[in-house]
């Protein structure tokens, strides 16, 4: 073992979750050497040289776990509600602004790598650069720049709307040539006003030449799809991650499609249920009634969200009971849910039917797998980089313990959370 750097940190565990087994490790010292893990192993085997100059980081009775890996966000995104129809007209200078301040609030809240799933323009690529220039602090980025979109489509505000097989090929080209790290796209419309929620859009043709040109590169695709005949073209096109991944019918009827769900595991695609947004809004719903400001249209409101969300929740079950890998993803900073609480969408997968360590793994190795990363990332093992999360309590217990924050580690670096405190 050589420090020629002098810049050795050991790190005393309590409790380690390593993100690969699903047992918790007892009394573990991990070694970082800079940026990178270079040992593992019980802090009674741990043997450094007297000589040998180290820092010593000592949580002996908290719990450690591989940083945070959100697979779904919209840095975008300001989380107070408002459309994206209306996000879009601000000025890219103000995204920009908003976008640096999401990265460094989901930073310390101890997400260390988020894949954004599409902004305005070339926003994404502007706080990528300014990060490298060190006057932004973020998580590692995954970006896929603009999200592609048919003519009127779903996120087709951002930048990027396309039709035909030549448009889909050139648009990849571009976003590859621009530094994307993996390509976007809205298989299906969404909350935009001027597209169709259920309704297919890429027609299979076009869809099937994105992918091609994607994997061409080395890059991979996650799809938008609120609908069941959504999945199936995407799954036969060959895309990696499906997104939201909601079992519902073109005319609106909820509906387990096991077909569907056999094509999902058979292809073994991701799929990025975003469950925790619906358990947001429940919950400040119910606040507001127990308050008693609650109207008539806002019960039947609830009462509509909590049905589509049980039908969510059963359908996660389904697909985790068939094998298929869920990447934990918040979708945050849409609609409501502001950035620095991914553990709403980790809390949902327990709700769904996961385990408490599952829903971990889904949050840190799976996730890390669905992006592509995980080479370097998701897990707590001798050769990755440095990102840990260090808890108070242990959340294999309870999953809630995942809030008790306690430091973040990202590229060996401890993260100043003092604005979180």
């Amino acid at each position: 073992m050589t420090n020629e750097n002098n810049n050795l940190l050991v790190i005393k565990i309590g409790q380690l979750i390593d993100g690969i087994s699903k047992s918790v490790k007892k009394d573990i010292s991990i070694v970082i050497n800079g940026n990178q893990i270079v040992d593992v192993k019980p802090s009674g085997e741990l043997d450094i040289p007297e000589n040998l100059n180290y820092k010593l980081l000592d949580y002996s009775d908290k719990t450690a776990l591989p940083g945070l890996v959100d697979s779904h966000v919209h840095l975008t995104g300001i989380g107070d509600g408002r459309a994206g129809d209306e996000l879009v007209t601000l000025s890219d200078e103000i995204l920009s602004i908003n976008m640096a301040n999401n990265a460094r609030v989901h930073l310390q809240s101890g997400v260390t790598t988020v894949r954004d799933c599409g902004a305005k323009n070339n926003t994404a690529f502007h706080l990528r650069q300014a990060v490298e220039m060190g006057i932004a602090e973020s998580p590692r980025l995954v970006l896929s720049g603009r999200p592609l979109a048919i003519i009127g489509g779903h996120l087709g505000y951002f930048g990027e709307e396309i039709t035909g097989e030549d448009e889909c090929r050139a648009a990849v080209r571009y976003l590859v040539k621009q530094g994307a790290d993996f390509i976007k796209v809205t298989a299906t419309g969404g909350s935009t006003r001027t597209s169709f929620p259920l309704r297919p859009s890429f027609s299979q043709q076009e869809l099937n030449v994105i992918a091609e040109e994607a994997h061409k590169f080395g890059k991979h695709v996650a799809a938008h799809c609120a609908s069941s005949e959504a999945m199936k073209r995407v799954l036969n096109a060959g895309i990696d991650t499906i997104i939201h991944g909601v079992f519902k019918e073109v005319d609106g009827t909820n509906k387990y499609r096991e077909d569907v769900a056999e094509l999902i595991a058979e292809k073994g695609a991701y799929v990025n249920p975003t469950i925790g947004a619906a358990s947001l809004k429940i919950k400040t719903m119910e606040s507001k009634k127990e308050n008693g400001n609650f109207t008539e249209q806002d019960q039947e409101e609830l009462d509509s969200i909590n049905r589509e969300q049980e039908h969510r929740l059963e359908c996660f079950n389904k697909l985790i009971n068939l094998g298929v890998p869920m990447s934990a993803g918040s979708d945050s900073a849409w609609g409501q849910y502001k950035m620095g609480n991914y553990f709403e969408e980790i809390e949902a997968h327990v709700k769904g039917g996961q385990s408490p360590i599952d829903a971990i793994m889904s949050a840190t190795n799976i996730a890390s797998k669905s992006c592509w990363i995980d080479d370097n990332l998701g897990s707590i093992e001798t050769g990755k980089l440095a990102d840990i999360l260090i808890v108070k309590e242990d959340p294999t217990k309870q999953i809630e313990n995942l809030r008790t924050v306690v430091d973040v580690i990202k590229d060996g670096q401890l993260i100043d959370r003092q604005s979180l405190l």
